[in-house]
């Protein structure tokens, strides 16, 4: 079993999702992330959902898609293993 880590507030202000970050039509910062259960990043632009392991956040894209329709509530603690 995966250790879940939180990830420091200042990594967290600094990460975008790689999908949302091109959006024109989302303000100025778009693909901005929220922490979700201590062990996910959660992009409110793009739904795309990134599981965080051993404290490193996995930002592929391919990863935030498969967990995009995958709601919050629902989200595995800690992110299965790929």
């Amino acid at each position: 079993m995966t250790e879940t880590t939180p990830i420091s507030a200042e990594f967290l202000e600094i990460l975008r999702c790689p999908v949302a970050v091109h959006y024109k039509d989302k303000g100025d910062d778009p693909g901005k992330l929220r922490l979700v259960k201590g062990c996910w990043l959660v992009c409110d632009d793009s739904g795309y959902k990134y599981p965080i392991r051993d404290g490193i956040p996995d930002m592929l894209v391919e990863v935030g898609e498969k967990w995009k329709a995958t709601g919050e509530a629902d989200l595995p603690v800690p992110p299965p293993e790929e």
